[in-house]
């Protein structure tokens, strides 16, 4: 078993309860880890063998643009995606970070973080 991270994709997107939030946007900062048997593909040196860290990337970026008032509804379309489109993946953590949410204080970031297994 190994495991393949993306960490720090930044993102501009318009997630939030609040109307503002949907018409300015805010920046905000997704990490991925997928846990998956790499030895094939550390064997045979082929993309084919492992999981494609650009097909991850994608999945985010296209899951980000989708606006939703909920940053615990994107997290988990990210991981839904990526457990159906990548069968080599066991399991999957995902963490969304909205940056400097507007909730009225000095705060670096709001973070959604979530787990999922394959079954």
């Amino acid at each position: 078993m190994g495991i393949i991270k993306l960490k720090n994709i930044r993102v501009y997107a318009y997630h939030g309860c609040l109307l503002e939030e949907g018409k300015i946007g805010s920046d905000y900062r997704v990490d991925v880890s997928v846990s998956a048997n790499l030895k094939p593909s550390a064997e045979s040196d082929n993309l084919i063998d492992t999981v494609d860290y650009v097909h991850l990337n994608r999945i985010v970026k296209q899951e980000m643009a989708i606006r939703s008032k909920l940053l615990e509804t994107v997290v988990k379309r990210i991981l839904d995606r990526i457990l159906l489109e990548i069968p080599l993946v066991e399991k999957a953590d995902v963490t969304v970070s909205k940056i400097n949410p507007p909730i009225g204080g000095n705060v670096a970031m709001v973070t959604i973080e979530m787990s999922k297994i394959r079954s």
